[in-house]
């Protein structure tokens, strides 16, 4: 039988403002990094600036996947509680994986057109963040036949087994093997692959349930707890991966390592606890700049990545100092914020825009007799 309590905390929180907020601040560090990338000078690219830039430019993808996670763990708690078959509870998070899947080649296509002449097929099969999540999102759609307790166990599970089986994967010979099912699975600089980047959703299905099953009494208290957890764990991963000794023949630290993997999921939650404690109890209900990237960030990450990385800035590639680069990512995260809050304010943004003189895009009524 569920708590009164249990039951105001899901009705409260459909939307979670914090989950938002922590999507928004991967926003802002995916689109300072992506400008760098794209427009410092190549000679530049060994100093502090860059470095710096790049290293915390890691981040948001292993964000993205984990509150993924945490949205299909939704996804799957609300179809349980609805008194939804299993089979039918997996089938609706393939159905998830599908529409991901279906985003992830429209963005692609969208590219490869706007590429041409210069496109080529294989960079519309490119293994990307979105096709990552699609390929993992199916890969955990088991989890649904499971009660939210146990996938909460279970999820946890298989994000640290995704994590440590890496390395060996990567030891692996994988030349008789295609060269896109390899991208999809096998740890690589170029791709996303599910080792190890799968892991990520499939601990933010681990935080999502426990979400859902966690009262509303019982946040602060979580939270804390979670901080704590977190801050401990990146200070025990970073003497493992400065250790002289490793359980593996071979590991990459950043490509396959379980103490990347971990450290950065760590960072991940320590935000969740401050985004928590920042929407709840300092900023509380109103606009937030923050938030707004989080709402919108499908939309920003597509239109980023055309406005940086395709023909509409090329003046600018590799042709900017360091001062340069900082004042452009400025416009550039202003610009998305425009965008952004048009997208979401578009009808008063159209009423403003009609008081202003501006011709209405809507069809006037046709006058009775005409």
């Amino acid at each position: 039988m569920k708590t009164k309590s249990s039951l105001h905390f899901r009705g409260k929180y459909d939307r979670l403002q914090y989950l938002d907020w922590v999507r928004g601040i991967g926003a802002l560090i995916m689109l300072q990094g992506h400008v760098f990338d794209s427009y410092l000078k190549p000679e530049l690219r060994s100093g502090g600036a860059f470095t710096f830039s790049q290293f915390i430019g890691g981040m948001p993808p292993a964000m993205f996947l984990f509150l993924t996670g945490v949205t299909l763990a939704f996804l799957m708690d609300s179809s349980e509680r609805k008194g939804i078959a299993p089979r039918e509870r997996m089938t609706t998070a393939l159905r998830r994986s599908g529409y991901l899947f279906g985003l992830a080649f429209a963005f692609r296509a969208f590219e490869w057109v706007a590429g041409l002449p210069v496109s080529t097929g294989a960079d519309f099969l490119r293994v990307d963040i979105l096709n990552c999540m699609g390929f993992s999102v199916a890969a955990l759609s088991v989890m649904a036949i499971f009660r939210t307790a146990e996938r909460a166990r279970l999820s946890a599970v298989l994000g640290f087994a995704i994590a440590f089986l890496s390395p060996l994967i990567s030891q692996i010979d994988w030349t008789a093997v295609p060269w896109m099912v390899r991208a999809y699975l096998v740890p690589d600089h170029r791709f996303f692959g599910f080792f190890p980047w799968g892991a990520y959703l499939a601990f933010g299905v681990a935080a999502g349930s426990a979400i859902r099953l966690i009262p509303a009494d019982g946040m602060d208290r979580a939270m804390q707890w979670t901080a704590i957890a977190a801050g401990a764990a990146i200070l025990i991963c970073q003497y493992l991966a400065q250790a002289p000794y490793s359980i593996y023949a071979a590991s990459d630290y950043w490509l396959n390592s379980p103490a990347q993997v971990l450290t950065k999921q760590s960072v991940t939650l320590l935000m969740l606890a401050f985004a928590f404690v920042w929407t709840q109890y300092i900023a509380k209900d109103g606009w937030s700049w923050v938030r707004q990237f989080g709402v919108t960030s499908l939309l920003v990450y597509w239109v980023h990545i055309e406005l940086i990385y395709g023909r509409w800035m090329w003046f600018f590639k590799n042709n900017l100092t360091v001062a340069q680069t900082v004042v452009t990512a400025i416009g550039v995260i202003l610009s998305m914020l425009a965008i952004s809050a048009i997208k979401t304010y578009w009808v008063q943004v159209r009423a403003m825009l009609a008081e202003m003189g501006w011709p209405s895009t809507e069809k006037s009524e046709r006058v009775s007799g005409d």
